[in-house]
């Protein structure tokens, strides 16, 4: 017995020597996946065939255009009062000239100087950008002034996801599952490389029942979940047929199971979607009565209807919503290199996303907020892939994460907040969140607290290496996520973000 207790110090202490070793000369690896030594990637499946997603066709163009230097056709200078007509009929102007071969039409100049704006200005035409001379005090900066909650800047097109009739295919594979490009169809026919496809995934009532969104404890306004408010489209394209297997651009970021309904595919239109829309260089700010007014500017950037768009080098402050905003019709929008700053408004619920996204395939890099809520945050039923990637908040008020009714596939990269993250049941909060997301990944982050649960049913949430304190989540009872490496420093690789980037130039 002696000897046993002996031996046992003895390997504790050289496991204990060989993990200094490991962090201090090459770090940790997650479980979940491997950097193979040429930069691919080795995702390793749970036991129903499951993985981290590929999250890197995000974004402008999913990442494989550079964002353009458009050239600029129209240059405006500051002018005495209201310059809302001045910049509108600028934006006409332009939208009225041919496009390019790149959809295209140029870049609208703003110089140095003060441009009031009582009320708002739409861009609803593809191939615009609006520019100005940069985004610090003394620069390029437009006023939301006077009184009115309003949206200073509006980018959107029109339309909606319209399915082409006799198009519609049954997913033939009993269990497709997350992480997967590739499944089995019915019927190919007709489908071929560069088709637009929606993977729909139906809502169903035994799903919602096994999800347990049918029992939520009820409060005034509380609504029960039903399968058919809970039908899912995923936006895709098709990269190559193969037999009756069809392979796809981005991941299935929920899985398909016959159980729940299983999924299908149909191609669609989306007639009106506009497209090549920047914004570039400039500071928003609102005019405000108070600390707590709540009848100004509200988005300083408003994008719907929209694919293949831009917002780069800008800050916000003093608007009571968000920075920039992306609804549910904006696609492979970027962006990065912003701020939302000091935003005014009461604290309390539908105020201060700093940046919001209900869009799918979009990238949020490089940004920074103060005196926000949800800073980094997705709406109901928001499909992935979508990523914030290297991102900071500081003097938060709530918390960042999916903010209600099941966000599928969201990726949390170098997330660095002075409050929390969470992906949890939120139960009769609001009038029903419940389960906020699915497939949410968490990587490399540094959190005041954190709550990571998984859902009774159809996927798991991840936080690798996530750095501050573990939440037991608003409700007890609930199914913990899959944590991995709680305040261990050196994870390798440092993002996952970037090196599925790297790993995906491989396959070129």
């Amino acid at each position: 017995m002696k000897y046993k207790s002996i031996f046992s110090l003895l390997i504790l202490s050289v496991s204990a020597l060989l993990f200094s070793f490991i962090n201090d000369n090459g770090g940790w690896t997650s479980r979940f996946l491997q950097i193979n030594k040429n930069g691919s990637i080795t995702y390793h499946p749970d036991e129903k065939g499951n993985t981290i997603p590929d999250f890197s066709a995000v974004g402008y163009h999913h990442g494989f255009k550079e964002i353009p230097q458009l050239k600029v056709v129209k240059t405006l200078h500051p002018v005495n009062g209201d310059a809302g007509k001045m910049i509108q009929d600028a934006i006409d102007e332009v939208s009225a000239l041919a496009p390019d071969a790149n959809g295209h039409r140029g870049a609208i100049l703003l110089t140095k100087g003060d441009y009031p704006i009582a009320g708002t200005l739409n861009i609803e035409t593809s191939g615009i950008v609006l520019r100005g001379a940069g985004s610090n005090t003394g620069e390029t900066r437009l006023i939301a002034t006077g009184k009115g909650l309003r949206s200073l800047l509006k980018i959107q097109g029109k339309g909606k996801i319209t399915e082409i009739p006799g198009t519609r295919v049954q997913i033939m594979d009993k269990y497709v599952p997350t992480g997967a490009k590739s499944f089995q169809l019915s019927n190919t026919k007709g489908l071929k490389a560069g088709d637009k496809i929606i993977l729909f995934r139906p809502g169903t009532d035994n799903w919602i029942h096994d999800l347990q969104m049918d029992q939520i404890v009820a409060r005034e306004g509380t609504k029960q979940w039903t399968g058919a408010d809970y039908n899912l489209s995923y936006e895709r394209e098709v990269v190559r047929v193969q037999g009756k297997v069809v392979f796809i651009d981005n991941p299935v970021v929920m899985a398909m199971d016959q159980q729940y309904g299983g999924g299908s595919i149909f191609k669609y239109e989306y007639k009106g979607r506009i497209q090549e829309v920047g914004i570039e260089n400039m500071l928003f700010e609102s005019e405000y009565a108070s600390d707590t007014d709540e009848d100004h500017g509200w988005i300083a950037a408003d994008f719907n209807h929209i694919e293949n768009g831009w917002v780069s080098g800008v800050t916000s402050r003093f608007f009571g919503y968000a920075c920039v905003s992306l609804d549910g019709g904006a696609k492979n929008i970027t962006v990065k290199d912003s701020k939302c700053l000091d935003a005014k408004s009461i604290i309390t619920g539908g105020k201060r996303y700093s940046f919001n996204n209900n869009g799918q395939q979009n990238l949020f890099m490089n940004l920074e907020t103060t005196e926000g809520r949800h800073d980094y945050v997705t709406g109901a039923k928001t499909c992935g892939p979508n990523v914030f990637y290297q991102c900071k908040s500081r003097n938060t008020h709530a918390d960042i994460g999916p903010h209600h009714r099941w966000a599928s596939g969201t990726l949390y990269d170098n997330i660095d907040t002075d409050g929390e993250i969470n992906v949890q049941d939120r139960g009769n909060w609001g009038s029903g969140h419940g389960w906020a997301g699915v497939t949410q990944v968490l990587w490399n982050c540094k959190v005041k607290s954190a709550a990571i649960q998984n859902p009774w049913a159809s996927g798991k949430n991840y936080a690798v290496g996530v750095q501050g304190k573990k939440l037991a989540g608003r409700l007890n009872g609930r199914p913990d996520g899959e944590w991995e490496g709680q305040d261990q420093k050196g994870l390798q690789p440092p993002s996952l973000f970037q090196a599925q980037l790297r790993a995906r130039e491989l396959t070129k």
